[in-house]
């Protein structure tokens, strides 16, 4: 029997890429070479108190997402990187970084128990700007991860190089989900969401320019929001272009309807100029794009993925909230 690749299918049926990014209060990565088995941190390399650590926090439900990362040299590497992401409270264009140099992954566990609890740490180094995009290669998870993560992986490191960006790193990663859009990554600090990806359109996102469109194709969303504001942020990216990206933002679901078929979003933003807008959009079900099909190669069963669609769009107010 030929083998199912749900990315190909995607592609297939013309599958909309925006609003499957995941929304989550912190991301926790940990620099842990491959390989790595399907629940990653179940892998040889992670240790037993941190394999606790993660279970212990997915049971309490907590909004905090923990991946593997890895180098080309993470398996030599005489110390080992923690980086946590954690998104902090009203208008805001990032997730804050706290970054960490341990001498073994051993130790990873207790400097997550104490950021946790609000300690200082003798491992924190000093925060430095970065734009760390992680790559999910994890083919033990899905194939497609393997078959598009790891060529996309090394032709983006070159990518990188030719374009001289010394502030860009990039990371292998475990599962980040959406493997359909295979290779996916996620533009940390600001938690953007990407799939489908090529160098073309990994250079228009890096360096924020060219024809804004290519986002249709390439853009599952902003982590920061709830993914139905996701379909509504996109809209607002064609109007306003690439300055958009250097907007402070925020958004809440107003009112959902009990069969999900209509969304009220309400989304406020500040401009450099320090003026507030607030927006409201009524999205509803786009009967045409929401399908029913095989979500990953090895699923047994076909899901309902529901797509939304701007309705409305208006300015609800303006407000000068600082002056330059």
């Amino acid at each position: 029997m030929k083998n199912f690749f749900c990315s190909d299918y995607s592609r297939q049926i013309g599958e909309e890429i925006i609003g499957s990014a995941t929304n989550y209060q912190t991301y926790v990565l940990v620099e842990c070479p491959p390989p790595w088995i399907s629940e990653a941190f179940g892998s040889k390399w992670v240790p037993s108190n941190l394999q606790l650590l993660n279970r212990e926090l997915q049971s309490k439900k907590l909004p905090v997402r923990f991946l593997l990362i890895a180098k080309e040299d993470s398996h030599k590497n005489q110390e080992t990187t923690l980086l946590i992401y954690h998104k902090p409270q009203g208008l805001t264009k990032s997730y804050i970084k706290r970054e960490f140099k341990l001498p073994n992954i051993d130790l990873v566990e207790g400097e997550i128990r104490k950021w946790l609890a609000g300690k200082n740490s003798d491992y924190e180094i000093q925060n430095k700007f970065t734009r760390d995009i992680l790559i999910c290669t994890h083919g033990s998870h899905d194939q497609c991860c393997a078959r598009y993560g790891n060529p996309f992986y090394f032709h983006a490191q070159k990518t990188i190089m030719e374009l001289q960006l010394e502030e860009v790193r990039i990371w292998r990663s475990s599962h980040i989900g959406g493997h359909r859009f295979a290779p996916t990554a996620i533009d940390l600090p600001e938690a953007r969401y990407y799939g489908l990806l090529d160098q073309q359109s990994l250079e228009a996102i890096l360096c924020r320019a060219g024809d804004i469109k290519i986002l249709d194709r390439v853009y599952r969303g902003w982590g920061l929001l709830p993914p139905a504001l996701q379909v509504l942020e996109r809209e607002i990216i064609y109007i306003q272009g690439w300055d958009w990206f250097n907007n402070k933002v925020s958004g809440r679901v107003l009112e959902q309807s009990m069969d999900n078929n209509t969304v009220l979003a309400e989304l406020s933003y500040e401009n450099s100029a320090g003026c507030l807008y607030t927006l409201q959009a009524k999205l509803i079900k786009d009967t045409v794009k929401t399908r029913i099909f095989k979500t990953s190669c090895h699923a047994t069963e076909e899901s309902l993925v529901v797509k939304y669609a701007v309705d409305n769009l208006y300015a609800k107010s303006t407000e000068v909230v600082s002056a330059l």
